[in-house]
C-alpha cells in the first residue's frame, strides 16, 4: 500500500485511485489510433477519511465540473504520448487540487479608511462641485 502525501498529516492511498486508459483525441498519427495513452483518473472523495466538512466544501468549489454528483473527482490527462507520463500528470493535478482545498484561507480583516484618505476624498468632491458650479449662468 503506497500513500501519496498531500499536506500536513493528509495523504491518499494509491489503491483509492482508479485509472482507465482510453485513446487520446487530436493529432498524433498512428500512435493515437493504436495506443490507449490518455488517462481518466477517478477518485471517490466519500471514501477518503481525511476529508473535513470545510475541506469538502472548498474541494467542491475548486473541482467544479470535474466532480460528479456522487463526489467522484474525474481528471482526464492526454498531454503526453505515454501512459506513464499521463498517469503522473493526472495524479499530480489531483494532488495539487487536494493541496489547494486543504489550505485554509486567511480570514479577511476589514479595514477602515484613514482620516487623510477621507479628507482627500471630500476635498476632491468639493473641488469638482466648485468646477461644476462655475459652468452655470453668471449671477448679479
Amino acid at each position: 500500500m503506497v500513500t501519496i502525501p498531500i499536506s500536513g498529516g493528509l495523504s491518499i492511498d494509491t489503491e483509492a485511485l482508479e485509472f482507465a486508459f482510453v485513446r487520446a483525441s487530436g493529432p498524433g498519427g498512428q500512435n493515437v489510433n493504436k495506443v490507449s495513452t490518455a488517462v481518466e483518473l477517478r477518485f471517490d472523495t466519500r471514501s477518503w477519511d481525511g476529508l473535513t466538512d470545510a475541506m469538502r466544501a472548498r474541494l467542491t468549489t475548486l473541482a467544479g465540473q470535474r466532480m460528479t454528483q456522487d463526489g467522484v473527482i474525474v481528471i482526464f490527462a492526454q498531454s503526453y504520448r505515454s501512459q506513464i507520463r499521463n498517469r503522473e500528470d493526472a495524479t499530480g493535478r489531483l494532488v495539487e487540487l487536494l493541496k489547494e482545498a486543504a489550505a485554509v484561507p486567511r480570514k479577511r480583516r476589514p479595514t477602515r479608511p484613514t482620516l487623510g484618505s477621507k479628507t482627500r476624498r471630500l476635498d476632491g468632491k468639493t473641488r469638482r462641485a466648485d468646477i461644476k458650479k462655475m459652468r452655470g449662468k453668471p449671477t448679479d
